[in-house]
């Protein structure tokens, strides 16, 4: 399985988990909340969502990826949804790993 499967697959499992926060608003202010640890920022998500969401992950000291298309995100999930954030850190330092150790391939 190449790694861009493993970490959608683990995103899924995230998801079941219950450590998947979606939707602009309410991640915003979880955002605010300190409570997301991790986002997922399409790299086919319109400019004003992708600046917004850059600058408040870069102001709260969030971990950020844009590896992924709207489609592959939404497919992981099993709904039609652009930003994800993972709200529970233990989620959230595998994904950074896996992650960094992607950007290779």
């Amino acid at each position: 399985m190449e790694n861009k499967d493993r970490i959608l697959n683990f995103i899924g499992l995230a998801k079941r988990a219950g450590k998947v926060t979606t939707g602009e608003d309410i991640l915003l202010n979880a955002i605010k909340k300190n409570k997301i640890k991790f986002l997922f920022i399409p790299s086919d998500a319109g400019k004003s969502s992708y600046k917004k969401f850059m600058d408040k992950s870069s102001y709260y000291g969030i971990p950020v990826n844009n590896m992924f298309v709207k489609n592959d995100l939404s497919n992981a999930i099993g709904m039609k949804r652009t930003i994800i954030g993972i709200s529970d850190s233990g989620f959230a330092k595998r994904l950074n790993e896996m992650t960094n150790n992607c950007k290779g391939t």
